[in-house]
């Protein structure tokens, strides 16, 4: 017999009592043919609870001004995509951690120039139009100041803009080719084709949806839908879906720390819940190897009470 002391938090006693047959393989099959059928029988009654999902199109047709309005930040450079860094440009060092700038050591990985691509390019893509052709031509020809110049004349007198009989109108003088860039793109996302636009990136069967999901970020329509949905990050969002079905409750762990001081009121949040979170990861993987951490579950004896009928036993 060993004479080996016996170690509470390590060595397991060995098991004398009774034993109970268990088919795992019966009971899993018959545990996902039911899951199955349930799950094929209540989508066929009730469908998605999830809304359908928000495009360009939905919003310019929703708001115009909005959009008219979000489109001109794109090009003068005030949008969050325009200053977010790292991936998309490097208009800022990104977010860190203490002094580490995480996300300019990763680099632009997705380049994003949001006058170009979001504006300019786009309205290249359209079949000819006379008076469109013409305010491209003078835009590419015009010099860098000369083109700031415009935009800044336009931003200026933005808070006066209207929509009228499907016409972006804006009470602006000196804006050069600006006020019909504004106006013909609005008409391009009424009408869907500024989705397709964005999506193509030179393959025909395109799936890379960065470019209009990072668009309809930087305006406040989609913010507005998500404030009713309550699915903004100050709101829990990750944590809810849409209507008042319940969400992804395992995720509140991570949530949490956007609640709460002083993730919640700083610039460099993400990074530092993310730090946060492996942190407390790595500790839950060495757990087992921590001495007095590893005990707490046999000194508190949570277990007797999920195994209160072999104890009562």
């Amino acid at each position: 017999m060993s004479s080996k002391p016996f170690r509470p938090d390590v060595d397991a006693p060995e098991w004398k009592g009774g034993h109970s047959p268990y088919d795992i393989i019966k009971e899993g099959t018959i545990a996902l043919v039911v899951v199955g059928l349930l799950t094929v029988i209540l989508a066929t009654l009730f469908g998605s609870p999830d809304d359908h999902e928000i495009t360009i199109k939905n919003w310019a047709n929703a708001a115009p001004t909005d959009f008219a309005l979000t489109a001109i930040n794109e090009m003068n450079g005030t949008t969050t995509t325009a200053g977010y860094g790292a991936p998309y440009n490097t208009a800022s060092e990104g977010q860190k951690l203490g002094p580490f700038a995480l996300a300019k050591w990763v680099g632009v990985r997705i380049p994003i120039n949001t006058e170009q691509d979001f504006v300019v390019k786009p309205l290249e893509s359209l079949p000819y139009n006379a008076q469109l052709s013409s305010a491209l031509s003078t835009w590419k020809s015009a010099s860098t100041s000369q083109q700031t110049t415009w935009v800044n004349n336009y931003t200026k007198a933005d808070s006066t803009m209207t929509f009228k009989n499907g016409q972006i109108v804006v009470n602006t003088t000196n804006a050069g080719p600006v006020p019909v860039f504004i106006n013909d793109l609005t008409a391009m996302a009424r009408s869907g084709a500024l989705d397709t636009a964005l999506v193509q990136g030179g393959n025909f069967f395109s799936m890379d949806y960065t470019k209009p999901l990072l668009f309809l970020s930087d305006g406040g329509y989609l913010a507005q839908l998500a404030e009713k949905q309550h699915l903004l990050g100050s709101q829990w969002g990750m944590m809810n879906e849409t209507n008042s079905y319940p969400g992804q409750a395992w995720l509140w762990l991570y949530t949490f720390w956007y609640q709460v001081s002083p993730f919640s009121t700083s610039a460099n949040a993400d990074v530092q819940v993310w730090a946060t979170m492996m942190l407390l990861s790595v500790i839950l993987l060495f757990l087992p190897l921590i001495p007095g951490l590893r005990a707490i579950p046999r000194k508190v004896k949570v277990y007797r009470l999920i195994w209160r009928e072999h104890y009562r036993d």
